[in-house]
């Protein structure tokens, strides 16, 4: 029974950091130029928040998955994301132009937020890590 609060527990507080990262993407991508930061720091910024979001959100579907194995499979989810932009049809290029389809899968193809969404995910899970041997240490 502790070991399901325990997993329950995680899978929580995993879902609340993704859920901050969503707030703090939006806020970025939204109103990143308005209060005038760089274009750089907006747009790349955003994308590597987002592969944060990425990792966090896997975190959550498959909690007794090892952070290695779970930061890999966020590089493989956010690159193929990134590689899908090289596919067009009218339904999926008119989707991308909404400011949902946008967010989600992004318009053109740019090494460059593959890049970012790297070090999003390896920031995510440096961090978890981190996290998770601090708990256990308080533990005993």
């Amino acid at each position: 029974m502790d070991e399901i609060k325990a997993s329950t527990s995680l899978c929580i507080h995993r879902l609340g950091i993704a859920l901050g990262i969503i707030a703090c993407g939006l806020t970025l991508r939204l109103g990143g130029y308005e209060i005038g930061l760089p274009y750089v720091l907006v747009k790349y910024g955003g994308s590597t928040l987002w592969g944060a979001m990425v990792f966090f959100l896997l975190a959550v579907l498959l909690p007794r998955q090892p952070l290695g194995r779970l930061a890999l499979l966020a590089f493989v989810v956010a690159a193929i994301t990134e590689f899908s932009r090289l596919y067009h049809t009218p339904w999926l290029d008119a989707f991308r132009l909404t400011l949902s389809g946008a967010l989600l899968l992004g318009r053109i193809f740019s090494w460059w937020n593959i890049l970012a969404y790297g070090l999003g995910i390896a920031l995510a899970a440096l961090g978890e890590t981190r996290r998770l041997a601090r708990s256990q240490a308080a533990q005993g």
